[in-house]
C-alpha cells in the first residue's frame, strides 16, 4: 500500500530547478533511501514533502490524517532547555496529553540512550547527543511516516554505528521511513529501495535484488555519471 506519492515535483529557485520532475512513491513499511551527491536536491524534495517549500509543479499526494515525524538535517533546540524540556516543549505542540507524553518521552529517551542526559542542557550535548534528541523528538507521536535527513551527518564512527542501530530498529518494527542521505554505505546498508537523484532529477532506482549482483557504489556511479552539481542543496 502506497502512503506517499511524489508525482512530476519540481522546484524553481530563480531561474535554477533545484528539482526536475522527480516521481516516486513510498510503500508502507518500506524504508527508502534518497541518495545523491551535495546539491543532488534531496533536502529540497524532503522540504516540499512536508510542505516546507512550496512547490513549483508536481504534486504530493498524502493522506492528511498521516503523522509524519522529521528530524532535520541539523536540529536546533533552545540551548537553555534540558533534554526532557524538548521533549516536552514538542509534546506541547503535538497536543499530547501529559500522561501519553511522559510515557512517551521516558520511552524514547531510553531508546536514544539520553534517559541519563534528560536533565542536562542541550548546550552541553555532543553532536551525536543532538541527533539523537532530533530523532527521539521525530517519533514523538508515534508517526506513520519518519523521514530523516543526513541522520548520521558529522557524527564518529560509534555516533553513526547508534544511530544507523536505532533506524534498523524502526525498520524492523514495520516503520515507514524516508532517509536522505549522500553516504552510500548508510543507504546500503539499510534502505529496502533506493531512489538516486542527480541535478533534482531521478538517476536511478534500485533494490535488494539489484545489489546481490552490484554494489550501490557501481549502481550509484553508473547512474550520476559525470553529471555536474547544480544549486546549493544536499
Amino acid at each position: 500500500m502506497k502512503i506517499l506519492e511524489c508525482s512530476g515535483l519540481v522546484k524553481m529557485y530563480g531561474k535554477v530547478k533545484a528539482v526536475d520532475g522527480l516521481s516516486f512513491s513510498v510503500e508502507k513499511g518500506e524504508l527508502l533511501g534518497l541518495l545523491g551527491p551535495n546539491g543532488a536536491g534531496k533536502t529540497t524534495t524532503i522540504k516540499m514533502i512536508l510542505g516546507l517549500t512550496s512547490l513549483s509543479g508536481g504534486k504530493v499526494i498524502i493522506d492528511r490524517d498521516i503523522k509524519i515525524g522529521y528530524s532535520p538535517e541539523t536540529p536546533y533546540f533552545h540551548l537553555f532547555l534540558t533534554g526532557y524540556e524538548v521533549m516536552r516543549f514538542y509534546s506541547q505542540l503535538q497536543k499530547l496529553d501529559r500522561r501519553t507524553a511522559d510515557r512517551q518521552i521516558g520511552r524514547l529517551l531510553e531508546l536514544t540512550g539520553l534517559s541519563g542526559a534528560a536533565g542536562k542542557k542541550v548546550k552541553n550535548y555532543s553532536k551525536g547527543m543532538l541527533q539523537r534528541l532530533a530523532f527521539a523528538q521525530a517519533l514523538l507521536g508515534e508517526p506513520e511516516l519518519l523521514i530523516l535527513d543526513e541522520p548520521t551527518s558529522g557524527l564518529d564512527a560509534v555516533g553513526r554505528i547508534e544511530m544507523l542501530g536505532l533506524i534498523e530498529r524502526l525498520k524492523y518494527e514495520g516503520k515507514t521511513i524516508i532517509i536522505n542521505s549522500h553516504i552510500l554505505s548508510d543507504i546500503e546498508k539499510t534502505a529496502d529501495r533506493t531512489i538516486i537523484i542527480a541535478n533534482g532529477r531521478l538517476a536511478g532506482m534500485t533494490g535488494k535484488n539489484d545489489l546481490a549482483c552490484n554494489s550501490l557504489e557501481e549502481l550509484f556511479v553508473k547512474a550520476v555519471g559525470g553529471v555536474a552539481h547544480v544549486g546549493t542543496d544536499t
